[in-house]
């Protein structure tokens, strides 16, 4: 049986109830056929009818080519720069939203934030403007390639040495936010794209800073996040992110480990039929070893695995480098080391 998201109309296949992108209720809808998967399987959204930028320019500045893509609050577009001749995304805030002044400063913080980062595993925001029909938006390097919940879909669990390259890669992305004391908050696979290399490897670039948080105190970005208990992915909510406490790079560590476990496994380590069962079994209960699963994953690898699902962050890794070099060494392989080494130093 499929499930939809009667807000965003994402369609998902297993046995989730809530819809992980804003915890809406999922209704029960008939598919022909049977996927035999529990990994959520994300079909695009109806394009909403009366309101598109397709063939209009932005700003006078950027010729927006077709949509991309869009979320709670905002519309993604591949674009071309008429001043550099370049490709571009442009994520533009809906526009009912951007009269509202929290949106637009959530979205301001963001590319505040974003702007921060430069690192090959991040997706960096180049530009933030505002119309003269008062849409605000941001400009971002395009990507071509597919999320990696789109990957997952594709071809199921996925492959080990693959896996772990990725995931260091990722892990390196985010230690260079924590140095800058910005913790994501939001990871997930539909926040990890897989990107095609010059040499013919795919590599992961995390995207989407959109909940990240600054790990100082700050009355303004406080009363933003005054309700972040609600905000991110159920399923992938560290425990401490589920009870509103201050994060720190330990709960990026605990998401990545729920991305983990489920790139290769096709599984949650925790199970739920809402988003409240879901959190509270986090909170209370122990994931399931990935050898549940899959008998022949490698016990070193499934130790490091299971180490980032920890309740208490006191027991995780204590940064995501740590993270990735464990897993790298857990795995095994010395190609894998050798890709590894200049990104976890």
């Amino acid at each position: 049986m499929s499930h939809r998201c009667t807000k965003c109309g994402t369609v998902y296949e297993g046995d989730a109830r809530f819809c992980p992108k804003d915890g809406t209720p999922l209704v029960d809808v008939a598919v022909a056929g049977d996927s035999g998967t529990t990994i959520r399987k994300a079909h695009k959204p109806p394009a909403p009818e009366r309101f598109t930028l397709t063939s209009q320019r932005v700003d006078n500045r950027y010729e927006v080519l077709k949509r991309l893509g869009e979320g709670g609050m905002s519309y993604v577009y591949q674009a071309k720069d008429l001043s550099r001749g370049q490709v571009v995304a442009i994520k533009i805030l809906s526009p009912k939203l951007s009269a509202d002044k929290n949106s637009v400063e959530r979205l301001r913080r963001e590319a505040g934030l974003a702007m921060r980062l430069d690192h090959p595993h991040v997706c960096k925001i180049l530009r933030l403007g505002e119309t003269e029909d008062g849409l605000i938006y941001l400009v971002m390097p395009y990507l071509k390639g597919e999320l990696l919940s789109d990957r997952e879909v594709k071809i199921g669990p996925i492959e080990l040495e693959l896996g772990v390259e990725w995931l260091g890669q990722i892990c390196s992305g985010l230690h260079h936010a924590h140095q800058l004391r910005i913790v994501h908050r939001d990871l997930k696979p539909e926040n990890v794209m897989i990107v095609p290399t010059d040499d013919g490897r795919d590599k992961a670039v995390v995207m989407d800073f959109g909940l990240a948080k600054e790990n100082r105190a700050d009355p303004s970005i406080a009363k933003l996040t005054a309700t972040g208990i609600i905000l991110g992915t159920p399923e992938f909510m560290s425990p401490e992110q589920i009870r509103g406490k201050q994060l720190d790079a330990r709960s990026d560590v605990y998401a990545l480990g729920i991305v983990a476990f489920e790139m290769f496994t096709g599984k949650l380590p925790f199970q739920g039929r809402s988003a409240q069962e879901m959190m509270i079994a986090r909170l209370r209960g122990k994931p399931t070893p990935v050898r549940t699963y899959r008998p022949d994953f490698p016990a070193d690898l499934e130790a490091a695995l299971m180490r980032s699902l920890e309740t208490d962050p006191k027991d995780r890794f204590l940064t995501t480098l740590e993270f990735g070099l464990v897993l790298a060494n857990a795995l095994g392989s010395q190609a894998v080391l050798e890709r590894l080494a200049p990104l976890l130093r």
